[in-house]
């Protein structure tokens, strides 16, 4: 359903109900039409939950990072994220510095799912199944270079990553790599 006419003097607006899937014989995709190459526009309400802690967060952990991923040291905040070592899901994963670690958007995302782990001693493992595929540039400068290496910490000893915290996460890595 669409406002399509607003006359807030008059206190009235005109709706038009567009259901997609009547307009075809056979539903090819939300906002799409058959005999239409072009999307439609579709939209839906949706209710969701904000971590209000998430963005002082992620300006403490950069800033205990030099601004600078710890793993290939880029330094575009646009591309930087801090990756909670002990989720923020978990009833653990408090959002300290010591849990958080300023990752790039690809190593945050792999380190989110496992391709590797930083051990106790702050060496990067890289999962064998990576190490031994076969791709293209990206995985061998963004993996499979980074196996074996300290990643760079902060300066301050108290914001260093909790090795703890990465002993948890080393063992889950272990357990998802076989």
């Amino acid at each position: 359903m669409f406002i399509v006419e607003d006359h807030p003097e008059r206190l009235q607006f005109s709706m038009q109900v567009d259901d997609v899937f009547e307009l075809q014989d056979e539903p090819v995709g939300l906002g799409m039409i058959a005999e239409d190459p072009e999307p439609r526009p579709a939209y839906v309400t949706a209710t969701f939950r904000r971590r209000l802690h998430q963005v002082a967060f992620r300006e403490r952990v950069i800033r205990a990072y030099a601004e600078r991923c710890a793993l290939c040291r880029l330094r575009h905040q646009e591309l930087l994220d801090a990756a909670h070592i002990t989720p923020d899901s978990d009833a653990e994963g408090e959002p300290l510095i010591s849990n958080g670690v300023a990752l790039c958007k690809l190593h945050h995302a792999a380190f989110d799912r496992f391709f590797f782990a930083i051990r106790p001693d702050y060496v990067i493992e890289v999962r064998p199944s990576v190490l031994r595929e076969s791709d293209g540039p990206m995985l061998v400068v963004g993996l499979q270079q980074i196996h074996g290496q300290q990643i760079h910490l902060p300066r301050r000893p108290i914001h260093l990553p909790d090795p703890a915290r990465l002993e948890r996460r080393y063992e889950q890595f272990r357990q998802a790599a076989g």
